[in-house]
């Protein structure tokens, strides 16, 4: 049988009609531990003073120093009885405090149990469950209303991909177009300055020397006929 059971087991029903308790026990036992060690204090002051004695004497006074030796021993044996003792009681000290922390333990550990026991009797498992997916159902729903909240809505617009995609392609092309138009015209340099026209009026030319030399005869061929 366990130390524990000794001392709780069958003296717990003691305890409780008027016998010692273990705080008592342990009280008790550590006002013998104080009263041991003021007596081994006192045994090391006495062997202390016969082995003075035991020197002062020596060999002047052989038989007082005989008689103090003698003393010297007896406290000697008496304080290792001491000793002795003072281990048996911290041992059996130790052994009912901790006992008595493990009985506080279970106690609390009981109490505990039956706190968790109440706790749940009020609960029903199938309720837990119940209840659990309800959560479940909710943050589920929540979800798909946040996806379809933050979805863009073209409020009935609806537009072909593939023709944007054409217009885009195009917009492109006209723009590198001109990009090139420009990087050519800074390679080649400044367009040259067209030239006016050339007047379509047809300027009177200067008469020949065959033509002033007709207009003589002609002349001359009116003077001839005024002349007639």
């Amino acid at each position: 049988m366990s130390l524990f059971w000794k001392l709780f087991g069958a003296g717990g029903g003691k305890a409780g009609k008027g016998g010692p308790t273990p705080q008592d026990a342990i009280q008790r036992l550590r006002d013998t531990e104080e009263m041991l060690s003021k007596k081994q204090e006192f045994l090391e002051t006495k062997i202390e003073q016969e082995l003075t004695a035991a020197k002062k004497h020596g060999t002047k006074n052989k038989r007082a120093a005989l008689q103090a030796l003698k003393r010297k021993k007896r406290y000697e044996k008496q304080l290792a009885q001491i000793d002795g003792t003072l281990s048996t009681i911290e041992f059996q000290r130790e052994a009912l405090e901790n006992a008595n922390t493990n009985t506080e333990v279970l106690k609390n550990m009981g109490y505990a149990a039956k706190a968790m026991k109440a706790a749940h009797d009020n609960m029903d498992i199938d309720k837990v469950d119940e209840l659990m997916q309800d959560i479940a159902d909710q943050q589920e729903l929540a979800e798909e209303i946040s996806t379809a909240i933050s979805k863009p809505v073209g409020f009935g617009e609806e537009f072909d991909e593939d023709e944007l995609m054409a217009e885009l392609e195009e917009l492109e092309q006209e723009e590198l177009d001109k990009e090139l138009d420009k990087n050519l015209l800074e390679i080649s340099g400044p367009e040259t300055v067209p030239l006016p026209n050339v007047p379509s009026i047809t300027l009177p030319s200067k008469p020949t020397k065959k033509k002033e030399e007709e207009e003589d005869d002609m002349k001359e061929l009116e003077n001839w006929a005024g002349s007639i």
